[in-house]
């Protein structure tokens, strides 16, 4: 029978944030408790939020102005620190390299406990969103604190090979496992019964996007594709789920491209409102390119909806061309052709629809908590890693500032 393990997740974005990283954690989370494994989360609190799970604690946090959707932690820690070591944990695992981040490093230092994180976001792809700084000196602090942090654990698990050619590029030296999100399972719903309860006509074809609405999405290609395809085929039309600072923007060019009347925007959904779409979808398309990990991907391929990505992130490392899906350049032009071509031809579309359900079979959630089992067996294993033997003091390279031990 396999040990029972005590883990204490820690990350600054987790549920009710609705998001990549979020719906990961939640989904391992799960997946260990349902294995038998006695699972806590340490995170940021959110105002008003109930939490139905007794084992997650929340750290006081506020809002600030440049990520008003994500609570930033903030000291006092000490009540945290006593219900932390009361549970005797196995091991630590955090999900972000910043306050929770690195509260759990310091613990796992403090308290001599291996630990394993999960590099799920390409950073320096959102200094956009702090204002009046730089952004040389931004791409260089996060450059610093990139290696800081993730040299400073046992294993580093990230989702897919561009992450891992991201670390590497920033001189991190610790092992790191290539394990890509698994898919979660999906719902049993009616096609025909959804597409009448959202209102689809029969003879429309659903182009689904399902994400944040933000500059880093690069929306303006998807969009561009978008028009480009109506032209061709006017029974196309664009959905896309999901809200964020760059909605007002996407309305714009949406309209200033003529194509308002075929594209609707649904909004923030929680994660199970979400699924009805993804029943209903043709096509899942995708323009991103900063993206680690193709986690919306492979939650349309569990409904049997194939994809048309861009190339340039992690989100396509699941997309095996004409198996699953298309990977094309980023160009609105290639992108359009190649979803015509896709919506125009039912035989290739049912083969691409099978390919997608047959990945998702042994690309899931369950294959997904094996490997990092597996990570954490082997970080277990390994005898006092120069990590527990460390200082006094923890200082971050992006602030400076140095927290004395006694605080953590």
């Amino acid at each position: 029978m396999e040990e029972r393990l005590r883990i204490a997740v820690f990350s600054d974005s987790y549920l009710p944030i609705l998001n990549g990283v979020s719906v990961s954690i939640d989904s391992l989370v799960t997946e260990l408790r349902n294995r038998g494994h006695s699972v806590h989360v340490y995170t940021a609190a959110s105002p008003s939020y109930k939490d139905p799970d007794p084992n997650t604690f929340r750290l006081h946090a506020v809002k600030i102005p440049i990520v008003r959707d994500y609570p930033l932690a903030v000291p006092p820690l000490y009540e945290m620190l006593r219900q932390f070591r009361k549970h005797e944990y196995d091991l630590i695992h955090t999900h972000t390299p910043f306050t929770l981040g690195f509260i759990g490093l310091r613990w796992a230092q403090s308290h001599e406990l291996p630990i394993v994180t999960t590099y799920h976001t390409l950073y320096n792809r959102y200094l956009h969103y702090i204002p009046f700084v730089p952004r040389r000196y931004l791409r260089f602090k996060m450059a610093k604190h990139t290696n800081f942090y993730y040299n400073s654990v046992d294993h580093v698990i990230t989702p897919s090979e561009a992450s891992l050619r991201w670390l590497r590029r920033h001189s991190v030296i610790t092992d790191v496992s290539v394990i890509p999100t698994g898919a979660t399972r999906r719902r049993l719903l009616d096609r025909s019964e959804v597409r009448q309860a959202l209102g689809i006509p029969p003879e429309q074809k659903i182009l689904l996007y399902v994400g944040r609405l933000a500059k880093e999405k690069n929306m303006s290609v998807l969009f561009h594709m978008a028009a480009l395809s109506f032209q061709e085929d006017p029974s196309l039309r664009l959905w896309l789920v999901g809200d964020g600072p760059y909605r007002e923007d996407c309305a714009r060019m949406v309209r200033d491209l003529g194509i308002g009347d075929r594209v609707k925007f649904v909004g923030f959904l929680s994660r199970p409102e979400v699924d009805p779409y993804y029943a209903a979808a043709d096509l899942f398309v995708f323009s991103s390119i900063t993206e680690t990990q193709g986690l919306v991907v492979q939650e349309a391929m569990s409904y049997g909806v194939p994809s048309v990505a861009v190339a340039g992130g992690g989100a396509s490392d699941g997309i095996i061309d004409g198996e699953n899906g298309y990977i094309v350049k980023n160009d609105p032009g290639t992108f359009a052709a190649k979803v015509l071509e896709v919506m125009a031809d039912d035989i290739q579309l049912a083969k691409l629809s099978e390919g997608a359900l047959q990945f998702v079979k042994t690309h899931g959630t369950s294959e997904m908590t094996d490997q990092v089992l597996d990570v954490y067996r082997k970080v277990l294993q390994k005898p006092n890693p120069d990590l527990r033997a460390s200082g006094s003091e923890l200082e971050s390279p992006i602030s400076g500032f140095r927290a004395p031990k006694g605080l953590w």
